[in-house]
């Protein structure tokens, strides 16, 4: 691993200040998208074009009384929340935004995101069990059936990229995309960490974890105030460092399409600007897919959220691993 230096600490720094108002962005940006969607006008009236609405629900969040079950396990309740938020930020440690860019290389990067991106749901679960209340217990259930469904194609899919590259190290992921993205070398790959990344997120069509016409509001229905705060800032600090994964490991990270064949080479400033914002661009699409997909396709039933994973996306994300294992193994040795 290497040295922490004073560049990764303001990386570091940026990183964490810009995930953190990206989730009052990506609420606002949710609000207007599916207005569009359903023609309709979404916020207009706190500040211009209603940008001081996520600064309004805050401040509500933070007027609203903070009620607690009386037969709740109240230590635990009060942790709960914290946990996703505390997860969603420590993915950024190994992310690289741009040539350098990074908060430091560990040999063991990919391991480490999916490690901590799959700590989220201990909070989702603790929460809904300490609340003492079977809506909650059901979806915190539901959430923990959820994550081990999807976490095993989402993890086989990261490693049939890791297949091109032979190393565990995020950076290293992204600079053997220099001229080939994975989603060209990968696409089925792709399609699977993609629909497995939103049913991490927990989002329509997979919310079963909340699905307030069946269990009133899943894990958090008996969470106000700040507590339920916390847990809506890291549904969507999680869309975000979804999008950033996807970029990461299948659409070339912070490198243009073929960067390689084409690019010129530039001074470290103007570089540094265009792989941020090359970076930043992908992350912002991506997010918008979210949005998008939870406004066009209604929630699944649960065997169907089941089925998917277990009967479809696993068996295929296995077969996908071993051929490709196979493609390259003979490529290197008898083609190549």
């Amino acid at each position: 691993m290497e040295p922490v230096t004073t560049t990764s600490y303001i990386v570091l720094g940026i990183a964490l200040f810009m995930l953190l108002n990206s989730a009052a962005i990506a609420v606002y940006a949710e609000r207007r998208v599916s207005a569009f969607i359903q023609n309709r006008l979404g916020p207009n009236r706190v500040g211009p074009y209603g940008l001081f609405q996520p600064f309004a629900d805050v401040l509500k969040l933070l007027l609203k009384e903070d009620v607690t079950p009386e037969r709740g396990f109240k230590t635990i309740h009060t942790i709960a929340p914290v946990i996703p938020v505390v997860t969603a930020l420590m993915t950024v440690a190994v992310i690289p935004f741009g040539d350098g860019l990074y908060v430091t290389d560990i040999n063991a990067g990919v391991l480490y995101l999916l490690a901590v991106n799959s700590l989220g749901v201990y909070g989702v679960t603790l929460g809904g069990w300490a609340s003492n209340s079977k809506y909650s217990l059901l979806g915190g259930l539901r959430a923990a059936a959820q994550m081990i469904s999807y976490e095993l194609p989402l993890g086989m899919a990261v490693a049939s990229c890791i297949l091109f590259v032979g190393s565990l190290s995020v950076i290293d992921v992204v600079n053997s995309q220099e001229y080939w993205w994975n989603i060209i070398r990968n696409p089925i790959g792709a399609v699977i960490f993609i629909v497995a990344s939103f049913a991490e997120a927990n989002r329509t069509p997979f919310d079963l974890v909340e699905a307030e016409q069946e269990l009133v509001g899943g894990f958090h229905t008996e969470y106000s105030s700040m507590k339920f705060g916390m847990f809506f800032l890291a549904e969507y600090m999680h869309v975000v460092i979804g999008s950033m994964l996807i970029t990461t490991f299948f659409f070339g990270g912070y490198h243009l399409p073929f960067a390689g064949y084409w690019l010129p080479e530039m001074g470290s400033t103007a570089k540094a600007i265009l792989d941020v914002s090359v970076f930043t661009l992908k992350t912002v699409f991506w997010a918008f897919t979210y949005i998008w997909v939870r406004w066009t396709i209604p929630r699944f039933k649960y065997n169907q959220v089941m089925k998917l994973g277990w009967k479809r996306m696993l068996p295929i994300s296995i077969l996908n691993f071993i051929g490709l294992a196979i493609i390259i193994y003979a490529w290197n040795h008898y083609l190549g």
